[in-house]
């Protein structure tokens, strides 16, 4: 680990860490015993079951559904699920699939031998899955070895979502032309809120475009035709979150998509989705993303967009200490933590520059090993093209000085418009001047050790333990986690979500005893 540019504190950095450890294990604990319909949904997809009824519906919500309507969720789909199989009900999933809906078959729990030929029979069909996502995994690493790498950090990270695929697929092409070494494709307004996940390429999406395996496998493929073009392996982002987090994981993991927005919080504070739902939702969807090798994305950047970036700093540190925490219970290594935190002061306030200095080298310290994901000012452009511009080019300037290790790049037309491919070039330009001129500024910046940046870095480390410490230490009367309590008080981003309140919660079940899931055991295994 290089020395501290801020002189941060030892045991203060360990105590911070100790404190997200324990507002993290009753969590954790609460994900350990409870299910919900999308991860058992997603080991039916990891299974090998895809595909849609005429009207759209999937089948895996199909089955899932009728499953539960018969025995409950409580103790897995997957049991029930190949009993009926077993027993010569359907020959293959698609097939019981079909049946389940139409009515004419029913599922029972399984007893004695009966239950262990179930179980031994879903864990080979599960097991399939898994072993396809090793196998993506280790064609990704062959064609980083085959092609390059990018050329140097941070990433250049750049956003393409049209709302239609086959449009997205060339611009995407052409921003790797033009230097963005990692593509994110933003899913439509709303995608998060729908409890099943579309199938097949889409055409239309609104201020994005929908996730679905299949637009996942064609941009895939054609940023793998770029990859071979430029000589550098090209990588892919799309979101694992909202109701859906396990499923959009376990399709990412068998496209090969390389980076996944996947944060603990997010839906929670900023979709309004059962927060018991999230967390037992985003433990499965990390040990996937583990087991596939995919960087993941967090969200620290929108409470800013929501909650003061000065006097809320402190509560985007400790929710990047609370990700760490369940990143790496899940299995994540600190290679894949791509924590994120934003350029988001108002630029009015004095010394603006140097505060967003202080804020991004305390989160490069905090997390030396760790590719942060830096975002670009968004709360405060105007509409004013050349002001935004010149906003962008500082937030650039703050990722060199602080060697952050993924640079979204920022767009002058923010708040205006959906960027056209000439704004999107314009953006580029910006990222690379400022890191060809200034790519290495990181290794000559020393604040000094009693001036603004390190004593502002200092203070909100401080303020970071002393909310930590009350989320701890907080009695709950409904005995809910404490963390459960401060989401519900409005900490975090200025919402308040109550532990029984929000979308889904309809969809989370408390475990039986004789819960089996063979995706979650296989997950836990490979660790």
């Amino acid at each position: 680990m290089p020395a501290s540019k801020l002189d941060l504190d030892p045991v203060t950095v360990r105590k911070a860490r100790a404190l997200a450890r324990k507002a993290g294990r009753p969590i954790v604990r609460l994900a350990q015993q409870h299910t919900t319909v999308s991860v058992e949904r997603a080991t039916l997809r990891l299974a090998g079951l895809a595909g849609a009824d005429s009207e759209g519906t999937p089948w895996v919500n199909r089955l899932a559904d009728a499953v539960r309507a018969d025995v409950g969720l409580e103790h897995g789909l997957a049991t029930p699920v190949w009993d009926a199989i077993v027993q010569g009900q359907a020959d293959d999933l698609r097939t019981l699939a079909e049946k389940a809906a139409a009515g004419s078959v029913r599922f029972r729990l399984p007893e004695g031998r009966d239950a262990t030929r179930a179980r031994s029979a879903a864990q080979r069909a599960v097991g399939q899955g898994i072993r396809r996502i090793d196998q993506r995994r280790r064609e990704r690493d062959r064609l980083i070895k085959r092609h390059g790498d990018a050329p140097r950090t941070p990433w250049i990270y750049l956003i393409v979502a049209t709302g239609d695929i086959y449009e997205d697929i060339p611009q995407a092409q052409q921003a790797a032309r033009e230097g963005a070494d990692v593509i994110a494709v933003i899913r439509s307004t709303g995608q998060s809120l729908l409890d099943f996940v579309p199938e097949g390429a889409t055409r239309e999406g609104f201020a994005g475009t929908y996730a679905t395996q299949e637009n996942f496998r064609l941009m895939r493929s054609a940023l793998d035709d770029s990859s071979k073009e430029l000589g550098r392996y090209v990588r892919l982002t799309n979101y694992a979150s909202g109701l859906c987090m396990p499923e959009i994981a376990a399709l990412a993991g068998l496209e090969r998509l390389d980076m996944m927005l996947n944060d603990s919080m997010y839906g929670i504070l900023f979709r309004d989705i059962n927060p018991i739902r999230t967390f037992v939702d985003q433990r499965f969807s990390r040990q996937v993303h583990a087991r596939a090798g995919i960087i993941i994305n967090t969200g620290e950047d929108n409470y800013l967009t929501t909650a003061d970036a000065v006097e809320a700093a402190h509560t985007v540190t400790t929710s990047q200490l609370l990700n760490e925490y369940f990143a790496k219970e899940a299995g994540l290594e600190d290679w894949q933590l791509g924590l994120g935190h934003a350029f988001e002061i108002d630029p009015a306030v004095p010394e603006s520059f140097r505060l967003e200095l202080a804020h991004a080298l305390l989160a490069r310290e905090l997390f030396p090993k760790a590719p942060l994901k830096w975002m670009p000012p968004t709360r405060h452009m105007t509409g004013d093209v050349f002001r935004g511009y010149l906003l962008d080019g500082f937030f650039n300037l703050v990722g060199a000085m602080t060697g952050q290790g993924i640079l979204l790049v920022g767009m002058m037309t923010e708040a205006v418009v959906t960027p056209w491919l000439s704004d999107r070039d314009l953006a580029l330009q910006n990222v690379r001047y400022v890191l060809d001129a200034a790519g290495g500024l990181h290794e000559d910046f020393r604040p000094a050790p009693d001036g603004l940046v390190a004593t502002r870095a200092r203070q909100v480390l401080g303020e970071t333990i002393d909310l930590l410490d009350r989320i701890v230490h907080d009695t709950d009367a409904a005995g809910d986690p404490p963390l459960l309590a401060a989401i519900a008080d409005g900490t975090f981003g200025l919402m308040k979500r109550p532990p029984q309140g929000g979308r889904g919660l309809d969809g989370v079940a408390r475990k039986a005893p004789d819960y089996f899931n063979p995706a979650t055991d296989l997950l836990e295994e490979g660790r």
